[in-house]
């Protein structure tokens, strides 16, 4: 038994080992030779423990709780705290003991893990196309600091007064929206390749093409077998990756339509600044300043003209564009508004079964998402992604008006049961010995009973109507008896 505690306490280190950190293709190498190692170790682990089960006193007897890790390389650590909860069942629960026969088990798990690393690991190494887009997305910036640098490129101050750096910033921002229309093509293919594969290296391509130079490695299967990674310390499932390409999306659009506005107040900068320089210029030709050359009078008014009609296309121009800014700004507005509510929705109608009310709160609001997502106009840049939502919210709010109409019922079943017995209490009260007021009373219970048995499992009132339902068929029986 002290060898296998000795062993246990290298748990945490091993268990740690079993991770695969994804990038340069050398590097997954090199983690094979600990992977194996590890699994070796398990391995030596669960034959001391089979040993040690097949002796009669220890059947029942108890090891101390595995040993949590930190970064610091702390071996023995007695609370669950420091690992992060995505990987939590990873190293154990919080009990402070665990059975041999459940130590076992947990083994088992740890070295299926181990096996699907390294075959994952050599399917990696085996597609020279698969590493070599490995190995291009790990010298590029991850989704995050990209997003992040074409943020702050748009950090411009319009209150610069020379023409040659508004000139510059207009087409600095020119070209942020540039690189920002391809980081929405980027995220879509991220999320179409993580969302709709079948294949999971393709699926770890596009978790690749997220994180970039960040790197991520691939840590545990949780309940529901849904992947977890990390990457900088931070622990993520597939869905959170989707969720988050999501979020990119949305503050792409918002710099898009934010650069748009730069734009067009750095053009209006520079026409103002332009047409007082014209101003200055005509000054000093009353003053007496006589230019080097001589305009004819009727090139002049030509240009006059011609000014004049470019002032007034311009004027028409930024109308035009201030009411397609507003559009977007509505258009964009109603989307974030929509989006919120559809997520109040979704966290309302978590973990049922629920009382009406909540149903019916999460109803009214996936009711108000869909009304904003439909007016959102067909021509602005969001259009696109709302009509997809509008269809994902529309099946929502069927299925939750669908649970509604069958809450709705159950509470109208169990009050009119509730309604039925009391009236076959007063038949029994106000004649015990009439046996047609006995007779009555039975299809009274007859009918509650049959109400009660109609509710749902899946209603907020099931219990209530279970335990009335026994005592309903307690007093249908004793009616019957009496008649």
């Amino acid at each position: 038994m002290a060898n296998l505690e000795i062993l246990v306490s290298e748990l945490p280190t091993l268990i740690q080992s079993l991770k695969l950190t994804i990038g340069d293709s050398n590097q997954i190498m090199e983690q094979i030779i600990p992977i194996n190692n590890a699994q070796e170790k398990l391995r030596n682990i669960k034959k001391l423990i089979v040993q040690e089960l097949k002796l009669e006193n220890v059947k029942n007897s108890a090891i101390a709780t595995l040993p949590r890790i930190s970064t610091v390389g702390v071996l023995f650590i007695p609370t669950v705290g420091l690992v992060d909860p995505a990987i939590a069942e990873k190293f154990g629960n919080s009990e402070t003991k665990i059975s041999l026969t459940d130590l076992q088990s947990k083994i088992d798990d740890w070295l299926e893990w181990g096996y699907f690393l390294q075959a994952i690991a050599a399917d990696i190494l085996s597609d020279i196309q698969l590493v070599n887009q490995l190995n291009f997305d790990i010298i590029n910036l991850s989704i995050s600091n990209q997003f992040q640098t074409l943020n702050d490129s748009l950090k411009i101050d319009l209150t610069l007064t020379k023409s040659n750096i508004l000139k510059y910033q207009i087409e600095k921002i020119s070209d942020s929206q540039k690189q920002l229309l391809q980081l929405q093509q980027k995220l879509n293919y991220i999320f179409d390749t993580i969302k709709n594969s079948r294949n999971l290296l393709n699926i770890l391509l596009g978790v690749s093409a997220f994180y970039g130079k960040s790197g991520f490695a691939l840590e545990w299967l949780d309940d529901d077998h849904e992947l977890i990674i990390s990457s900088e310390g931070k622990f993520q499932e597939l869905t959170d990756i989707l969720n988050d390409c999501d979020y990119f999306q949305e503050q792409i659009a918002a710099l898009i339509l934010q650069g748009d506005t730069l734009s067009l107040h750095a053009e209006q900068a520079l026409k103002k600044i332009e047409e007082e320089s014209s101003k200055e210029a005509i000054s000093s030709q009353k003053l007496g300043i006589v230019p080097k050359f001589s305009i004819p009078k009727i090139v002049s008014a030509l240009i006059i003209a011609s000014s004049l009609l470019i002032l007034t296309f311009a004027g028409w121009k930024i109308r035009e564009q201030n009411l397609i800014l507003t559009q977007e700004t509505s258009a964009y507005t109603n989307f974030k508004s929509a989006q919120k509510l559809g997520m109040e929705a979704a966290s309302l109608v978590q973990k049922p079964p629920h009382p009406l009310k909540v149903w019916q709160q999460a109803q009214n609001k996936w009711y108000q998402a869909i009304i904003l997502l439909d007016r959102i106009p067909a021509k602005t840049s969001i259009y696109d992604r709302a009509k997809n939502k509008l269809a994902y919210y529309q099946i929502n709010y069927e299925s939750i008006s669908k649970r509604v109409l069958i809450e709705k019922k159950a509470v109208g079943n169990l009050e009119l049961a509730h309604k039925l017995a009391t009236e076959a209490n007063l038949f029994v009260k106000n004649s015990p010995h009439s046996q047609l007021s006995r007779q009555q009373a039975q299809n009274k219970w007859r009918q509650a009973i049959n109400l009660l048995e109609a509710i749902p499992e899946s209603t907020s009132v099931f219990v209530q109507a279970k335990e009335m339902l026994s005592i309903y068929k307690t007093n249908y029986a004793g009616t019957n008896q009496q008649s």
